[in-house]
């Protein structure tokens, strides 16, 4: 290691970069550049799988309230 006296000063703050203003081909490349389409596979359809949960839910609940119902109230 060189003495003190010797060692050149480093500073951690460096220039800020610039943006690029073009970006280099890619080798091989020949398509242009476009937006990808996301990739639904099942979730294509959100609202059927929501539906689907809030169905099942709702379902469930009700069962839930005729067994209550039955315990308070006997009906049969």
């Amino acid at each position: 290691m060189a003495p003190a006296h010797e060692r050149k000063a480093v500073s951690n703050v460096t220039e800020p970069l610039g943006r690029p203003t073009e970006t280099p081909p890619v080798e091989g490349s020949i398509a242009d550049a476009h937006e990808e389409r996301p990739d639904g596979g099942v979730w294509e359809h959100p609202y059927f799988w929501l539906l689907l949960v809030v169905t099942g839910s709702v379902l469930i609940a009700g069962l839930f309230l005729l067994r209550f119902l039955d315990l308070v109230v006997p009906v049969f």
